[in-house]
């Protein structure tokens, strides 16, 4: 059971970015169903969707959203505690997105230490929530940079497909300018294998030589390609609670068994 892994949870809970400046590889999904699995724990979790495009929130059943979001935070329009909403599953917690949240990065350019606006937010939160995750765009704006300073770990998707280690290493030494530059405290939480396919020789050479590379830092769960993982959204549920017996909702059940025991690891 999930359960058992969180005797020995401390005072504060841990903030993850879930990153890649490349697109399609999995952010989104996941963290509807890490965030959605860890849930299954009974301790609160919070997913931040941070994607203009706002997908995380639809995939959760949050529709007609009005003004009442991410970007309302942080325009000073809302309090964080006031955008943020109950999903349709018990102790997982959603801070949506709307297209207005394409205007943040604008209006951010004008601020002092704009990088460090959403930390300055969500550093209270951490008392309240067990794992806050943070759903990035595919791009290394403000948006982004603003997940990452106020993040602990990092969480990267990777799809098992050609130039996926190329993307992974520069990803990494963008990350490691974060490091330097913006937030000395960040973490590798972990590197995960997404849309791997056994059948493929490509796709389990890709998912050799990445292991090969960033051995420990890669996670033993590996999510294979599955049509679920896909349909899941249209219905408003994360996978793990739209078809727990697929094989993609196992695949997350046990990464967050990986999560809960993850012991942070420098770059």
């Amino acid at each position: 059971m999930l359960s058992e892994s969180w005797q020995g949870y401390g005072q504060l809970g841990k903030i993850i970015a879930i990153t890649n400046q490349k697109g399609g590889v999995g952010k989104t999904t996941t963290a509807l169903n890490l965030s959605a699995s860890l849930a299954l724990a009974e301790e609160d979790i919070l997913v931040i969707d941070s994607d203009p495009q706002g997908n995380l929130t639809s995939g959760l059943g949050i529709k007609n959203l009005s003004k009442n979001g991410l970007y309302e935070v942080y325009a000073g329009k809302l309090s964080i505690d006031e955008a943020i909403q109950k999903t349709c599953i018990p102790s997982l917690y959603i801070l949506p997105a709307t297209a207005d949240l394409f205007a943040a990065e604008i209006e951010l350019l004008e601020r002092a230490e704009r990088e460090n606006t959403l930390k300055f937010f969500l550093k209270p939160l951490k008392k309240r929530f067990r794992y806050i995750f943070i759903d990035c765009p595919p791009s290394f704006g403000l948006l982004t940079l603003n997940a990452l300073a106020a993040s602990d770990s990092v969480l990267v998707p990777v799809q098992c497909e050609y130039f996926a280690l190329e993307g992974l290493s520069l990803l990494v030494k963008l990350l490691w300018r974060i490091r330097g530059g913006f937030n000395e405290s960040l973490n590798m939480e972990g590197i995960l294998l997404t849309m791997f396919n056994r059948h493929i020789a490509l796709s389990r050479q890709v998912a050799e030589e990445v292991r090969r590379v960033f051995k420990s830092k890669v996670y033993d769960t590996v999510i294979p390609r599955n049509i679920v993982l896909a349909e899941s959204p249209s219905h408003g549920k994360p996978a793990v609670f739209y078809a727990p017996d697929s094989p993609g909702a196992r695949g997350y059940i046990s990464l967050a068994k990986e999560v809960l025991n993850n012991n942070n690891t420098l770059f």
